[in-house]
């Protein structure tokens, strides 16, 4: 294997390791190898057993753990954690797309940004989503992702309510013949909501690491207009 040790100083996106399809052995040591190399590993897709072998193999380092999202994230002790002023609300559907609403989470925190989730303000009862995504904007959002399974109408009716970019996240929650988020997907893409930009099904670290580039971009230009008009 050749990790990508520097693609976060060349796309501000840092690497993930896969864990899904590799066995408990080399994750470890390309994880053990991110370490020595940069202070941090983030490993994705983990079972149970790949879990405690992190926390295990990783005792004397910061280990921490995203059940729902199926996340692990190591750093050494004195890895700096990233800081920043970029702003990701993340919006879902439905409770059972909270676990792919959350690696994005992780994955927008490990760029620097602050996130917001809502969980559960889906179509079927509309009248929830109102309270939340006022907060969002109130709160200064910069990008906001919306997670939904079954038909996946939410990302267009918040893509069609909201002046800032939305990421469509299609998730595999549903059933019948447009199950495992095939009716989510294309419905996304077929929005006639201008705007609305979609990942493939199930990609939470692809928009999570989109909404943390645009919040991220937004946010320097953001401190930069402060530092011209004598604020900082």
């Amino acid at each position: 294997m050749t990790p990508d040790f520097d693609r976060d100083v060349r796309t501000g996106v840092p690497e993930v390791i896969l864990g899904e399809g590799k066995s408990i052995a080399m994750v470890v040591d390309v994880a053990r190898r991110f370490l020595d190399r940069r202070g941090r590993a983030i490993i994705s897709r983990t079972k149970l057993r790949l879990t405690r072998a992190l926390q295990e193999e990783f005792r004397d380092d910061v280990v921490e753990t995203y059940r729902q999202a199926r996340m692990v994230v190591v750093r050494r002790q004195d890895f700096p954690v990233a800081t920043g002023d970029g702003k990701v609300g993340i919006v879902t559907a439905g409770t059972s797309d909270v676990g792919v609403a959350e690696e994005a989470q992780v994955i927008a925190q490990e760029m620097g940004c602050v996130t917001r989730l809502a969980a559960d303000v889906g179509v079927a009862g509309l009248h929830r989503l109102v309270s939340p995504l006022q907060d969002m904007l109130g709160w200064g959002a910069d990008a906001i992702i919306v997670a939904a399974g079954m038909d996946g109408a939410l990302p267009s009716v918040v893509a069609g309510l909201v002046d800032v970019p939305v990421i469509g996240l299609p998730t595999s929650r549903g059933y019948g013949v447009g199950g495992a988020g095939v009716a989510a997907l294309l419905s996304m893409l077929q929005s006639c909501v201008p705007g609305l930009v979609v990942v493939n099904v199930d990609n939470g670290i692809g928009a999570g690491a989109s909404a943390a580039r645009i919040a991220n971009h937004i946010a320097a230009a953001r401190a930069e207009r402060l530092v011209q008009h004598g604020v900082r």
